[in-house]
C-alpha cells in the first residue's frame, strides 16, 4: 500500500513496516512498525501533521510526522479488513472502509461518530466530498454510495 503528499510519501511493506519517505531529501524519513500483517491502507492529512495506517491485524494506527510517534491505536473487531482510510481536509476526521464504512473524529479519544453499513460487500475505498459535505464510497458490490457527512 502506499500514500503521498506535497514532502513525503509512505510506502507499507509485508512485512508490516510503514516507511516514510522524503521526497526533497530523496531519502527515507522514518520507519514506523507496530503492525502485524501486510499493511492494508495508508493516508496523509492534508496538514501534513498527521498518519493513518492499517495492516491485517484489525487496527488504525495514527502517526504525529512531526513527532514521528503513533498517538493512538484504533481497535477494530475481529476480522475486519481495512481496505481504505482518507482525511477530510481539515485533518480533524478520517474516514475507513471495510466491512461497512466508519467516520472518526481525530482527537485524544478518535472517537467513532457514526457507522454506514449500506453496501452488501466490503466498501474497497472512501474519500470526502468538498468541505467534507459528503463522503462517497465504493465496494465489490459494484456500487458507489454518498452519505451525508453532517
Amino acid at each position: 500500500s502506499s500514500g503521498i503528499n506535497a514532502e513525503y510519501g509512505g510506502t507499507g511493506t509485508s512485512d508490516s513496516l510503514v516507511k516514510i519517505w522524503d521526497f526533497k531529501e530523496q531519502k527515507s524519513a522514518a520507519n514506523f512498525p507496530g503492525h502485524s500483517g501486510p499493511i492494508s491502507a495508508i493516508a496523509f492529512s492534508e496538514n501534513g501533521y498527521y498518519l493513518a495506517t492499517s495492516a491485517d491485524d484489525e487496527v488504525v494506527k495514527l502517526w504525529d510526522l512531526r513527532k514521528l510517534k503513533n498517538f493512538k491505536t484504533i481497535s477494530l473487531e475481529d476480522k475486519y479488513t481495512v481496505r481504505g482510510l482518507t482525511f477530510d481536509n481539515s485533518g480533524h476526521y478520517l474516514a475507513v472502509a471495510g466491512p461497512d464504512v466508519r467516520l472518526y473524529q481525530i482527537s485524544k479519544q478518535c472517537d467513532l461518530v457514526t457507522t454506514w453499513a449500506s453496501h452488501t460487500q466490503d466498501a474497497t475505498d472512501v474519500r470526502f466530498g468538498p468541505n467534507a459535505s459528503y463522503i462517497a464510497s465504493v465496494s465489490n458490490d459494484r456500487t458507489l454510495k454518498f452519505y451525508s457527512a453532517n
